[in-house]
């Protein structure tokens, strides 16, 4: 289930629509950070092309 979240949050950075998980606005990214689970920087290097979810 983590990973299938992940990809969920990774999603708009893969695509190139904006340059961190935390800047997009529809997202439960923020509720995840607020709790604990993500740090605000995770998912912020869209440079890391070897994340790969499958």
């Amino acid at each position: 289930m983590e990973r299938h979240v992940d990809y969920i949050h990774f999603n708009p950075v893969k695509h190139g629509l904006v340059d961190a998980a935390s800047a997009w606005p529809y997202s439960t990214f923020a509720r995840y950070v607020r709790e604990g689970i993500y740090t605000p920087d995770w998912g912020g290097n869209p440079a890391c092309d070897d994340m790969k979810f499958e």
